[in-house]
């Protein structure tokens, strides 16, 4: 269980239902991150995006529902299955998901500032490297 404030938990909680209401947060998020580089980019190639949209929608609640106390085994289970036997995303590709991700909250939800910024790289932190560490 990650140490994460739960104030922090709360702002992060509320920020994501604040932005995951609108499909277009997911689109924005993935023309970001897919626009870090070529080798992403590549890595989606034959992906269908909607089903994709869906899957990162529920991997970041699953982010979210860590930091607030449940369990690591669907984030272990994420890790598995992007790890080098899995999907391959390389561990030095994290630090871009989490900078296309905040860029994108900061875009889509209204009460983002440097404090909600803050709250959001606090509490996914733990999760994040909990799947980059299965590498």
């Amino acid at each position: 269980m990650p140490l994460v404030a739960s104030k922090d938990s709360d702002i992060v909680f509320q920020s994501y239902g604040r932005c995951c209401n609108n499909p277009i947060f997911f689109v924005d998020f993935y023309d970001r991150f897919m626009g870090c580089s070529d080798a992403i980019r590549d890595q989606f190639r034959d992906t269908d995006m909607k089903q994709q949209r869906h899957l990162l929608r529920n991997g970041i609640m699953q982010l979210v529902l860590y930091a607030r106390g449940m369990s690591d085994a669907k984030l272990k289970a994420l890790g598995e299955s992007h790890n080098r036997h899995g999907y391959n995303i390389r561990p030095e590709w994290y630090t871009q998901w989490v900078d296309a991700l905040i860029t994108t909250l900061r875009d889509h939800d209204p009460q983002f500032d440097l404090n909600v910024e803050a709250a959001w790289r606090r509490a996914i932190a733990p999760g994040v490297e909990l799947i980059r560490s299965a590498y």
